[in-house]
């Protein structure tokens, strides 16, 4: 079946910002003006299509992105919806990781915040293309151009002014379309249905034509010929324009800037225009590799073999497992055997949706440069490639980051522990941010995840999702162990037990690296003194040592182990005695190594009116924080700082209570520190009357 529309006509684009920017109230007028829905869906309401869970609906937040597609003059545009709280981080970065282009959207009266900066580094590490979009130009304080100049000097970016803003506040009524010199005015009593084209106000033709004048120089840079002949005649055509500018975005050199109010219906239209005239198709992106072959390939191409990556998950009551799929290349049917390569498993495409938010519509077959929802491959993962039988590849799979807290749970009533158990199954396949583990020494089931807010959702969605009622435990900070000095120093394992016995002797060099390096490994034995089918003994005995720390039986970072020495026996000797030295070998050495517990650090904004500064800057400092910095936003004052996230729970009401409920907060993390030597033995005394330290 030949594609319905063309690939250059494709667009595959998300929507990323800080949280309450106003990211799916934009998603939903994409939806009307669109076309695709006839009622324009509210998020103070709880009626938006894209925020379709309850307890989205309930908290007025987007928690799971949500995919849809629309047109727009001829294109087709599929739309991703992300989450803006840092606890659903992993939301943008899998769906970052497949889409082609994004909308930054920013509020116009908070503009750069602190979760901006996370979504916009994690789009600059996929080499996502953008526009830019200042959102709430309704609000008392909007500010268009220090929107711009923050997006310049703090995320580093080249922004592009393509509208100039006709008012601000309650007086905001339109933009003037820089490419077309006329003032678009969005008629409110048809919902900015209606876009008259009027002559730019006098005021503002001065500012326009400088603005202008920018935006042409900027994309005559783009291109030697475009840039040639401006230099030659001083202008470019329209059409040379858009050029321009579509190589510098394409390239990520500019980010072509706009401005409106979602809420207000003003504004969403030229965004659309721009994805078209700007954002990247499918053919831009162009080829994809192996990530274990950069020599093997797949272009976007209908007849090239298939080739998709499973980007998320959701568990359906009714259907089962619904995988989230990008297809890179080639074509594919209903009820095609495809490769999932990731694993090694054959599975059968048994129904084939495109998604809209959650509700599906059934297709036949699907093309290169589609996201589309499959059924039945229930041994999928997220980051998992699907490819042709014939011709099998493994795409670069997705990394998420690890959790950074963790709580114990227990069902309410001792007969609903398999129904538990199989609950969290189902939720730690759909969020790979999400981790279960078992401890055998206190039988307790622990929880682990981004916040306190991702495991709160969490325990909800038990109770209304799978009817399982849950009690939790206080939550418990994911500590980390790693050491300071380098150490070195061997191990000999020797047991006899009557019949063949245990022998292994190892020699191992432990060595403190930068933070965030992990772990590595290195073979420095000579003459075989270990037998090289040993040595990858050796290393899993490191790994294990490492999986629970001699401290506090938390993992360790940051270490580089050598093994350089050692010994064997031909007949005593086994992979299971040189796992045994390796482990105790590390564990011995690690505590005299100077050893330290670190703890996640959390970057937090808090936004207090003037009065509350003081209270807001002793918040932070009495939880064993440091301010970096104070800012005043439109009558509101910023305090930055860095705290430990043992010390932030709870810190929302606080903050509420302190401020009579005028104060907000947000905070992402930051990176892993040393904690102070008092605590770090608390927690280890701790650990150790609950048996956590072997």
């Amino acid at each position: 079946m030949p594609r319905p529309i063309p690939l250059e006509k494709i667009r595959n684009i998300g929507i990323m910002a800080h949280i309450d920017a106003g990211k799916t109230t934009c998603s939903e007028r994409i939806l009307f003006y669109s076309g695709k829905s006839y009622k324009i869906g509210e998020t103070h309401e709880g009626s938006a299509t894209m925020d379709y869970m309850a307890q989205e609906q309930e908290r007025g937040i987007t928690i799971s992105s949500a995919a849809t597609a629309v047109s727009w003059n001829g294109y087709q545009i599929s739309l991703i919806d992300t989450p803006g709280h840092v606890d659903f981080t992993a939301e943008v970065e899998r769906s970052l990781r497949v889409l082609d282009g994004a909308v930054a959207l920013f509020c116009a009266v908070g503009g750069v915040q602190p979760q901006s900066e996370q979504v916009w580094r994690q789009s600059e590490k996929y080499e996502v293309p953008k526009l830019c979009m200042v959102n709430k130009m309704d609000r008392v304080g909007a500010n268009f151009f220090t929107v711009v100049k923050e997006i310049r000097e703090t995320l580093n970016g080249n922004p592009v002014s393509m509208v100039c803003p006709i008012g601000a506040g309650e007086t905001f009524v339109g933009v003037v379309d820089l490419m077309t010199m006329r003032a678009l005015i969005f008629d409110e009593a048809s919902h900015g249905m209606t876009v008259l084209d009027e002559d730019i106000p006098a005021e503002l033709q001065e500012q326009c034509e400088e603005m202008r004048a920018e935006m042409v120089e900027k994309a005559a840079e783009q291109d030697e010929a475009l840039l040639e002949k401006y230099f030659e005649t001083g202008e470019l055509s329209i059409p040379e324009i858009k050029k321009g500018l579509r190589i510098g975005t394409i390239s990520r050199n500019l980010v072509p800037t706009y401005c409106g109010t979602a809420f207000k219906n003003k504004g969403v239209q030229p965004l659309l225009n721009a994805v078209i005239d700007y954002m990247p198709s499918p053919l831009d992106v162009g080829t994809i590799r192996s990530s274990d072959n950069p020599d093997m390939i797949r272009e976007p191409k209908d007849d090239a073999p298939f080739s998709a990556l499973a980007f998320k998950i959701l568990t359906d009551k009714h259907m089962g497992k619904i995988v989230f799929i990008r297809i890179y290349s080639g074509t594919i049917n209903v009820g095609d055997t495809v490769l999932n390569s990731s694993m090694g498993e054959k599975g059968r495409f048994g129904r084939l949706f495109r998604m809209h938010a959650n509700h599906q519509e059934a297709l036949e077959v699907a093309h290169a440069g589609d996201i589309v929802a499959v059924v039945g491959v229930p041994k999928t993962r997220t980051g998992d490639t699907f490819c042709s039988l014939e011709h099998p590849i493994v795409l670069e799979a997705i990394e998420f980051p690890a959790p950074v807290i963790s709580i114990a749970i227990r069902p309410s009533s001792r007969h609903d522990n398999e129904k538990l158990g199989l609950a969290l199954h189902a939720l730690a396949q759909e969020d790979p941010t999400f981790v279960v583990n078992y401890d055998p020494e206190t039988s307790e089931t622990i929880i682990s995840g981004m916040g306190e807010l991702h495991l709160e959702i969490i325990v909800d969605r038990l109770k209304r999702e799978f009817a399982v009622a849950a009690e939790v435990g206080r939550p418990e900070v994911a500590y980390r162990e790693t050491l300071r000095h380098t150490v070195e120093g061997a191990y000999k394992h020797s047991k006899q037990t009557g019949g063949r016995g245990q022998f292994a002797n190892v020699s191992l060099k432990l060595e403190p690296q930068d933070p965030g390096r992990g772990f590595t490994f290195v073979n420095e034995v000579k003459g075989g003194v270990i037998p090289v089918e040993y040595i990858s003994a050796v290393e899993k005995g490191v790994i294990k040592a490492m999986h629970a720390g001699p401290c506090g039986g938390y993992p360790v970072v940051d270490v580089k182990v050598t093994v350089f020495d050692g010994s064997y026996h031909e007949v005593d000797s086994s992979e299971f005695a040189f796992i045994e030295a390796a482990r105790q070998c590390f564990k011995s050495l690690f505590l005299k190594a100077n050893p330290q517990i670190l703890e996640p650090v959390m970057a937090v904004e808090v936004a207090v009116p003037e009065d509350y500064m003081g209270a807001a800057t002793g918040s932070i400092c009495q939880r064993r924080g440091r301010v970096d910095g104070m800012d005043d936003k439109y009558g509101t004052k910023l305090v930055r700082g860095f705290v430990p996230l043992g010390e932030m729970f709870g810190y929302s009401n606080s903050i509420r209570t302190m401020t009579q409920g005028r104060g907000s907060f947000s905070m992402v993390f930051e990176r892993y520190e040393g904690v102070p030597f008092e605590l770090a033995e608390q927690i280890m005394e701790k650990r150790k009357a609950a048996g956590k330290v072997r």
